[in-house]
């Protein structure tokens, strides 16, 4: 019988560099951060992945691997990686709950994020992945535990919104060398361009990414190109409100109809720690998590409840209240950490309504949730993030990082690409 042999990766030289460097530092270095970047197209997944199972750990066992977002990590976990956010293996959410009589949660008082002592004594090396985005307030807690840690990265995209981050400023190594099945890539081929400074001329880049002026499209051309686009990625909120305000047109939601419809798509735009979308309670309702509402409901003073299902997962989580002011005004009307009162018989009221608490007993309290309209998100929401076909609006020319800004939202489209200027 014909044995079967099993399949040795071919890396690149630079690939093949960095692994050796991993190995000398894991093995025999007494430093506890290694630094790996890799431009768009490099590789960098397919070799972290490569050198940790040889060094013989085992992915989400002794290997974990983490990233700053839920949905940073969910691209890992669809890759067929386990994978969690920082701040779920790190830190520990400690709140103040207040529990009547008959053991119902009356209110929440407040919350906060408690590093842990300690972490599982079988983690021997955490992989940090999209390591651009990280904080250094973040990273100093991350390293606090002690373990050895391999930051991944693309120093060519965008720094943390909040904070900076040093770490992708002094890489061990980066990695330049295209790997061969993206050398004729027109997306990779368009996102070392703009990284080296190259303007991008209007016209097709091979059958899939092209450059079109914008007055050249005709409203049907837009629409279709809106349409079919996983996501359309603009530069500035005035721009987003804008946009999204077209899809829904296109979409046949008439304008009158402010709250979202069954099936919209929503971004959620505040951090929430006390609500996990998950079973496991790895991801939370946290800004930049992307999804589609059901079930939308009119409250009163100014709130609404929904149903949120997470694009990356399988779980819909029901009765959010949420601030609607955003979508009847365009701004929002209540404050970060303000709560919703879902009442027996039914009604949905803001905390300070005195009357209608008095008039009725209090079924939960919750947080009060931020949501906007999703068709169209900021570069720097869209970060971390991976879809088919992508929409460019190219507002580079707002940003002093206008460069980063491009190619980071180059990057962020895997099979198709249309940018518009």
């Amino acid at each position: 019988m014909k044995q079967e042999v099993s399949a040795v990766p071919v890396l690149t030289d630079d690939q093949s560099e960095a692994a050796e460097l991993i190995e000398e530092w894991y093995f025999h270095l007494n430093m506890q951060i290694f630094v790996l970047c890799g431009y768009a197209g490099t590789g960098k997944t397919f070799l972290v992945d490569h050198i940790v199972r040889k060094m013989g750990l085992v992915p989400g066992v002794s290997a974990v691997f983490v990233a700053p977002t839920g949905k940073a990590a969910s691209v890992l976990i669809r890759s067929g990686t386990p994978a969690s956010t920082i701040h779920s293996l790190i830190y520990t959410r400690e709140e103040d709950i207040e529990i009547n009589e008959d053991g119902e949660i009356v209110s929440e008082r407040f919350l906060r994020f408690v590093l842990k002592s300690s972490l599982p004594k079988e983690i021997k090396l955490i992989v940090v992945d999209e390591t651009s985005m990280v904080s250094d307030d973040l990273l100093r807690d991350l390293l606090s535990f002690g373990v050895k840690c391999l930051f991944c990265g693309d120093s060519a995209q965008l720094p943390p919104v909040y904070g900076t981050n040093s770490l992708m400023q002094t890489p061990a190594i980066t990695l330049k060398q295209i790997v061969r099945q993206k050398k004729d890539d027109p997306i990779v081929q368009m996102s070392e361009a703009v990284r080296a400074g190259k303007f991008l001329s209007y016209g097709r880049y091979g059958e899939r990414a092209a450059v079109v002026p914008k007055n050249a499209l005709t409203r049907a051309q837009r629409k279709e190109l809106f349409l079919k686009a996983d996501q359309v990625i603009v530069g500035t909120n005035r721009t987003r409100s804008l946009v999204n305000r077209e899809i829904r047109e296109y979409l046949g939601i008439p304008p009158e109809k402010t709250l979202p419809s069954e099936g919209e798509k929503l971004i959620c735009t505040l951090n929430d720690w006390s609500k996990p979308i998950d079973e496991e309670g790895n991801f939370h309702l946290v800004n930049g998590i992307i999804g589609h509402c059901y079930c939308v409901r009119e409250g009163e003073d100014g709130l609404g409840l929904l149903d949120f299902k997470a694009d990356f997962l399988d779980r819909t989580v029901c009765n959010l209240p949420f601030d609607a002011g955003v979508f009847y005004e365009g701004r929002y009307f209540h404050n970060y950490g303000a709560k919703a009162c879902l009442l027996t018989n039914g009604r949905l009221v803001h905390e300070n309504n005195v009357a209608a608490l008095r008039s009725a007993k209090v079924r939960r309290e919750e947080t009060v949730a931020r949501f906007e309209f999703a068709y169209a998100v900021t570069c720097h929401k869209a970060q971390g993030s991976e879809y088919d076909t992508v929409v460019v609006l190219d507002e580079s020319r707002l940003f002093a990082d206008g460069r980063q800004w491009l190619y980071t939202a180059i990057t962020r489209a895997k099979k198709n690409l249309v940018i518009i200027r």
